[in-house]
């Protein structure tokens, strides 16, 4: 049944580098929330479907100058570091999650701190147009159940993930997984108890699987994470080559980069999503495109971390999947239109090149 006929202009993409619109549509969404038709003017019920949502008093007009736009889906945000956006962007990535994050995301063992956070965090990220985002949460059952709950209350179509950290040589005694063991049996509980409050609601929500990446996760807890993921038919998302740091690091314990180490454990799947990507090489894109593997551009956060600017225009022309990430709090602003602005702006710096001791033709 429908509940509420929207009349009026919209716009949505239908590809990298199209847009469509459609004048004076209605569109009939039912009491999921879900859109259930389109009409045009055109169409031979419009008229009747429309007047009848009018006598029925489900009938929103838009006013001249407002348009319908899709909501934006955040790739990449890290739930827990609500607290901390606009902060703490003052060290590189090894340091600012010891000395900050870290910390900040231990305190996820409270559930009634998280309550506050995650609250505020849903509500802001619809506030700024987001309705759909892939969340990681902590490594906390409860703390991300109130994640996913929120989610829920307020509308936000979520993909929710639990942290699995369980190497000792990169995380703190204070906020990690006991073993691997442990991580896997709680992430196994986390996917159930998401696919029953999937049932229960009858709205879009998902546990997604979530080594935080290659340094964090012991062998064992990646093994089992593959597993897991292909058991359930589950997303994954992780970060790939999102530094200098990170992507020596796998060279330096495995001898290859951490795109060839995620899919070796089975990873990257055609519902996986891996972030930043700034250091990775031809050999990984096509790794990641035969795979299907999506990549969560995060613009504003790898001015910060990310040690390079993706070439995003070269990876759209060789056929790899993109969106866009907040990143949260890697990235200042929950806003993923501030992030298409950074987008363009780290395009041309990338373009232009920023070193003036070379020729200008030869620094981009």
């Amino acid at each position: 049944m429908t509940e509420l006929a929207i009349s009026g202009t919209y716009f949505t993409s239908y590809g990298p580098d199209q847009v469509q619109t459609v004048k004076d549509a209605l569109i009939m969404i039912d009491q999921a929330g879900m859109i259930q038709r389109i009409l045009k003017p055109s169409d031979q019920e419009y008229k009747q479907q429309r007047e009848k949502a009018r006598q029925q008093d489900r009938l929103m007009e838009l006013q001249p100058g407002q348009y319908i736009l899709p909501g934006f889906i955040d790739l990449h945000v890290h739930a827990p570091q609500w607290p901390q956006a606009g902060l703490a962007l003052d060290l590189p990535l090894a340091q600012w999650l010891n000395h900050y994050t870290f910390p900040l995301e231990a305190k996820f063992s409270d559930p009634a701190y998280a309550q506050k956070v995650y609250h505020d965090f849903v509500h802001t990220l619809l506030a700024n147009g987001t309705t759909a985002a892939m969340m990681f949460g902590t490594i906390h059952f409860s703390s991300n159940m109130i994640l996913a709950k929120e989610a829920v209350k307020q509308g936000l179509q979520g993909f929710v993930g639990q942290v699995v950290m369980d190497n000792p040589d990169q995380t703190p005694e204070y906020y990690r997984n006991s073993s691997a063991a442990e991580a896997l049996q709680s992430t196994e509980k986390f996917i159930q108890a998401v696919v029953d409050l999937q049932k229960q609601t009858q709205r879009t929500i998902e546990p997604v699987i979530t080594p935080r990446f290659v340094p964090s996760c012991t062998d064992e807890a990646l093994f089992g994470l593959g597993r897991l993921a292909h058991q359930y038919d589950l997303p994954v998302q992780s970060h790939l080559s999102e530094s200098n740091w990170e992507h020596g690091y796998a060279i330096e314990r495995y001898g290859q980069n951490d795109t060839d180490v995620m899919d070796h454990f089975g990873l990257l799947t055609d519902r996986s999503v891996m972030a930043h990507g700034t250091q990775l090489t031809e050999k990984d894109w096509q790794t990641l495109r035969e795979r299907q593997t999506a990549i969560a551009h995060c613009p504003i956060s790898n001015i910060y971390f990310g040690n390079g600017v993706l070439p995003v225009k070269r990876l759209l022309a060789v056929h790899n999947k993109l969106g866009l990430g907040s990143d949260i709090s890697g990235g200042y602003t929950p806003s993923l239109y501030h992030n298409a602005r950074q987008a363009v702006k780290s395009s041309q710096q990338l373009t232009d090149g920023v070193d003036n001791h070379l020729p200008s033709a030869k620094r981009g």
